[in-house]
């Protein structure tokens, strides 16, 4: 009997990824005290690239691991991810940026895939 663990392999995926980018974004919560020395790459100021990170890396994150809306919730994780990057660690070597881009090829995954049927997402079908 051929077994499919596609359905698994994602629930894992999405706790697995989901789950560690919230130890990188939960401790920037405590930043939105002092905003201002936020880094701001893309030249919109610290609070709103601030805000934009906490969605990338909190509650994007919360939503994939969940499995609710999981390809939208994707979208600004990978985002997040390509910021960190190409444009954060642009200068910086390969090693440096390598943690982005496993997160970034992740999320890119699950948005592809979606979330399977161990979801909030595959209840619904």
């Amino acid at each position: 009997m051929k077994k499919n663990f596609t359905d698994l392999a994602l629930f894992v995926l999405r706790l697995g990824f989901g789950g560690l980018m919230l130890t990188h974004g939960i401790p920037k919560i405590e930043k939105l005290t002092n905003a201002a020395e936020f880094p701001d790459p893309m030249g919109i100021g610290g609070l709103p690239s601030l805000i934009l990170c906490l969605i990338g890396e909190v509650l994007a994150p919360i939503l994939i691991i969940v499995g609710f809306k999981t390809k939208w919730a994707a979208l600004p994780a990978a985002i997040t991810m390509f910021v960190a990057a190409f444009v954060i660690h642009a200068k910086d070597d390969l090693g440096t940026k390598e943690q982005a881009l496993l997160y970034l090829i992740a999320f890119a995954v699950i948005f592809l895939a979606g979330a399977g049927k161990l979801s909030i997402d595959g209840m619904k079908k």
